[in-house]
């Protein structure tokens, strides 16, 4: 599949620092012409995600911003349809929604069971359309439950973006999102999952590839630790395709369980890092993320940030290999 269409690029900040140090990058990024700025919502582990939101929108003025990426466990998803909202509100229609089902990093601390992960999702997504559309909404649920919900006033045209790496999430997204995150996806994946999306969908389909670009061993290590908690979770095709066994999943899981990612890197071999990451000099990068968008026709490149202080350096490089291939 070759695809013409302009590749956009946008970011995804940890709040690991101070609110005003984050809400200086979105303001870079917005300079640097990022399209959209994603915030990570990872619980007690970073600040929270819709203050450090609502420092971004003060802080810019046309980039779109939303969590990225929330889940329907953390917070009653009725709650987080309003604090969408109102961000929508104070941002002048800039905000949208990025929902999946939530990471170990963000609920495990919380002692949260996600039950029936996908239709928690799928009712979230229902129910939130319906609050922002003005309409009331009384729903005794499998996940969750409204008694004559409305919010006032509504708030109608809000993208909601989906993201996972499973079949049943992609399908999801198809059938119900205005567009899908792929993060960290094996790179021999993107093209039938952009296919899929774009085959099945019945409405305009954004399609966001995110992962790290790798210019450097340190990279290759950050690399490394992200893919220790993002290997077990990932589908049975890409345990296969790796090699990747039952009990390699088990140790990854206890090692994480014990040290976190950096107690676990170890366990993650270099051929199961490198079909995940864009790697090389930054010429070679460039080109390759301006191949893998031509020929598989994803929308936006999402770039992850977790250094703040790297942070305009990857903004600037990261731009000018998106700029390169445009």
């Amino acid at each position: 599949m070759t695809d013409t269409r302009s590749l956009t690029g946008s970011v995804n900040l940890m709040p690991t620092g101070p609110v005003a140090q984050v809400a200086e990058l979105a303001a870079e990024a917005e300079r640097l012409g990022y399209h959209r700025c994603w915030v990570y919502d990872e619980g007690l582990a970073t600040r929270d995600v819709y203050v450090t939101l609502t420092a971004v929108a003060a802080a810019t003025g046309v980039i779109q911003l939303g969590p990225g990426i929330t889940n329907p466990f953390t917070r009653h998803p009725g709650v987080t349809a309003n604090a969408i909202a109102s961000l929508d509100e104070y941002s002048d229609g800039r905000a949208f929604l990025g929902l999946g089902t939530g990471g170990g990093l963000t609920v495990g601390p919380l002692a949260i069971n996600r039950h029936r992960p996908l239709t928690a999702v799928a009712e979230m997504v229902d129910t939130t359309r319906r609050l922002w559309a003005g309409s009331t909404v009384d729903l005794t649920g499998r996940t969750v439950d409204y008694r004559g919900a409305c919010l006032t006033p509504p708030r109608s045209g809000i993208e909601i973006h989906l993201a996972g790496r499973g079949p049943r999430m992609i399908d999801l997204a198809a059938r119900v999102a205005d567009g899908f995150y792929l993060s960290y996806i094996h790179k021999d994946f993107i093209g039938p999952t952009v296919e899929t999306l774009r085959s099945s969908s019945a409405r305009p389909m954004t399609v966001t590839y995110s992962t790290r670009i790798v210019v450097d061993d340190e990279g290759f290590e950050a690399a490394r630790r992200d893919l220790t908690f993002r290997l077990p979770d990932s589908p049975p095709a890409i345990h296969e395709r790796l090699g990747i066994t039952p009990g390699n999943v088990a140790a990854l899981r206890e090692a994480l369980a014990s040290g976190g990612p950096p107690g676990a890197a170890h366990l993650v071999r270099d051929d199961w890092v490198t079909p995940f990451v864009i790697a090389g000099t930054r010429r070679q990068c460039g080109a390759e993320l301006s191949h893998l968008a031509r020929n598989h026709g994803f929308d936006e490149f999402l770039l992850p940030i977790d250094d703040l202080d790297r942070g305009p350096e990857l903004l600037s490089d990261t731009m000018a290999m998106i700029s390169a291939g445009a």
